[in-house]
């Protein structure tokens, strides 16, 4: 991703230091992600640690031809666990991406 696009959600919007944050990241540095999980009205907080592979956008919309302001836009963080597995992260509000 070119460091001048804006990153941005189709949801919240994103604190100006995780924006800072995701633009200084580079592959192979060793990030941990933070992401607040809620199922019904359990809500909990899970930690993992990475190498950053890289950042882009995941596009969702409604199956049938209509307008762009419809579509699901994300920003989603790529990187490898430490046991190998790949893994991404939509990152919204409550995600935290660090670099270790």
């Amino acid at each position: 991703m070119n460091p001048e696009t804006p990153i941005t959600s189709a949801t919240r919007r994103l604190s100006q230091g995780q924006i800072d944050t995701l633009r200084k990241l580079t592959p192979g540095q060793r990030i941990q992600v933070i992401q607040s999980v809620r199922v019904g009205a359990k809500k909990w907080q899970t930690t993992v640690a990475g190498v950053f592979r890289g950042l882009n956008y995941l596009a969702t919309g409604v199956t049938t031809d209509r307008v762009p302001e419809d579509d699901i836009v994300v920003p989603m963080v790529h990187f490898t666990k430490d046991n190998g597995e790949l893994s991404s992260i939509a990152v919204d509000e409550n995600s935290q991406v660090t670099t270790l």
